[in-house]
């Protein structure tokens, strides 16, 4: 609508036209109006009031909501890791253990998570450290998991040659078990040491008799050492199972085997002697596994009879000589 004004000089009313400038100034001083109001209602708003703006209420909602799925993903986590640690208990101390594999270090399954800190670049966005805490549990969880599913991938393997287990666990006595022929004079544990009169724990079982005996190899394995020293253990055999177990055969007055032969239970391989720190002629047999020594007598029954140990080292004989 237009505007009219009063002219004195044609005593008339008259359509009002204003400048230019004033229009723009006007209009420059309208906006910066509303921009200080603007302004002033913002700073009410969030400064006296202590609102959000909706963008910041949006980003802070949308962030504790995120929040919340890095704490249950830790519940999550939590239990996972207790499972995981229950799988490498059982592992360490019934599984690899039962099939005489060696446990997994600790120092392995924690592998790769010290130095260099990779998570650097989570610094600028991680101002509580939620989120680093959460992607390194994932990684060790990670990485703990690869180890123990390898690890089950080792004993599945075994277990599939478990059915040969039992012929390497050393179940015979190495020596014929006619009770004419030798007796114990020696039993695992402590004893007085017949050279110092100290008491002296006995790693194996001495098996008295003469000279010249025959020796048999208790279990199936592999020839790990040949020995023929002077002193100690003098000359002696040491034999390699698997699973875990070895035997050693000491004290001997000959060796029939070498290093790297593969020997069954029964096969002949060496003569009792008086040979290295022995007080009389004997055999000094011991079983180890996992690198412990075990008392010899509980894999043995030394009332087997000669007839049924014939048999072992027929047996033992034929394997070697096919005919």
């Amino acid at each position: 609508m237009p505007k009219y004004i009063f002219n004195k000089d044609t005593l008339s009313y008259e359509v009002y036209k204003s400048s230019g400038k004033l229009k723009v100034f006007r209009g420059l001083a309208f906006f910066a109006a509303s921009v200080a109001v603007a302004f002033l209602y913002l700073w009410f708003y969030t400064s006296v009031l202590g609102c959000d703006l909706p963008k910041t209420a949006f980003l802070k909602k949308n962030n504790a909501r995120l929040n919340s799925q890095l704490e249950l993903l830790n519940r999550n986590l939590d239990s996972d890791a207790e499972y995981l640690e229950s799988f490498q208990s059982r592992d360490n101390d019934i599984y690899r253990s039962v099939f005489g594999m060696n446990e997994i270090p600790e120092e392995v399954r924690n592998a790769g998570f010290g130095g260099v800190n990779r998570y650097a670049y989570l610094d600028a966005i991680d101002r509580t450290g939620l989120l680093t805490r959460t992607e390194v549990r994932l990684d060790i969880l990670t990485k703990k998991a690869y180890v123990q599913s390898n690890s089950f991938d080792e004993i599945e393997s075994v277990a599939k040659k478990a059915g040969d287990m039992a012929a390497c666990i050393p179940s015979v006595p190495p020596v014929v078990p006619d009770k004419n022929t030798y007796r114990i004079s020696s039993s695992f544990g402590y004893r007085s040491d017949p050279f110092t009169g100290t008491k002296k724990r006995h790693t194996g079982m001495d098996f008295a008799c003469h000279v010249g005996n025959h020796v048999y190899a208790t279990a199936d394995g592999v020839v790990e050492s040949v020995s023929s020293g002077s002193y100690g253990y003098g000359k002696f055999i040491v034999v390699d199972h698997g699973f875990g177990y070895k035997t050693r055969y000491a004290h001997l007055s000959s060796i029939g085997v070498e290093e790297g032969m593969t020997v069954r239970r029964g096969t002949l391989i060496g003569l009792s002697g008086n040979s290295g720190r022995s007080s009389g002629p004997h055999l000094h047999y011991e079983v180890m596994y996992m690198g412990r020594y075990m008392n010899p007598l509980n894999y043995m029954d030394l009332d087997m009879g000669k007839d049924e140990y014939a048999q072992v080292t027929e047996k033992a004989l034929s394997s070697r000589n096919p005919a």
